[in-house]
């Protein structure tokens, strides 16, 4: 029997939505392939994020247990979008929880000489402003495949090559749907928050 899940998980190996469906089902085998398959950009595109092996450890290993737990959830072929968003989300989640433990430990003896805390940096911001506040609302209004493509070029930073291998598609279609989405994105953007230039003087 044992035999039968490995089969299906090497049978499944040219799909990520057919690896995700066994997962789904509780095949530790395509478990350990999708694994295969994901982990080493994941680390690598982390270990730029987070100079802390430790905690790019941490959220890896909690990535793969959301997909374990959240297989079933997810909709489309390619999982590479998916997977990264879980990942980025973790990473914020480690970095405020190691924030607040940093500041809890230092607020009793640095109350009084405490210096200004380091601004975030371009990519922390952006992040940030993915899951807060209007970007984060304006992306909820653009549809998923154009989301994605904004992620991967604008939060990512890749290049339309990598985003293109990334969430298998062609560069082209990478390059029209990231100019839709801009302009989606504004459009979202300029309905919460209206231009008062506009009105009257």
């Amino acid at each position: 029997m044992g035999g039968h899940r490995e089969k299906d998980a090497a049978d499944a190996g040219g799909s990520d939505a057919a690896l995700l469906r066994a997962v789904a089902g509780g095949d530790s085998a395509a478990m350990a392939a999708l694994y295969d398959r994901h982990a080493g950009w994941l680390h690598a595109r982390l270990t730029r994020r987070c100079a802390d092996a430790e905690v790019v450890r941490e959220v890896l290993q909690d990535t793969f247990v959301t997909v374990w737990r959240s297989a079933a959830g997810h909709h489309g072929e390619e999982a590479g979008g998916w997977l990264w968003t879980i990942a980025a989300r973790r990473l914020v989640d480690a970095r405020r929880a190691h924030e607040r433990a940093t500041r809890l430990q230092a607020a009793p003896m640095e109350e009084e000489h405490a210096p200004a805390p380091a601004a975030p940096s371009a990519e922390d911001r952006v992040l940030a402003g993915l899951e807060y506040g209007d970007v984060g609302t304006a992306l909820d209004r653009i549809s998923p495949e154009l989301r994605e493509v904004l992620r991967a070029t604008v939060v990512d930073g890749l290049t339309t090559r990598e985003a293109a291998r990334l969430l298998g598609i062609p560069e082209g279609t990478v390059k029209s749907r990231a100019l839709r989405a801009r302009a989606e994105l504004r459009a979202a953007l300029a309905q919460l928050n209206p231009s008062p230039l506009g009105g009257p003087a």
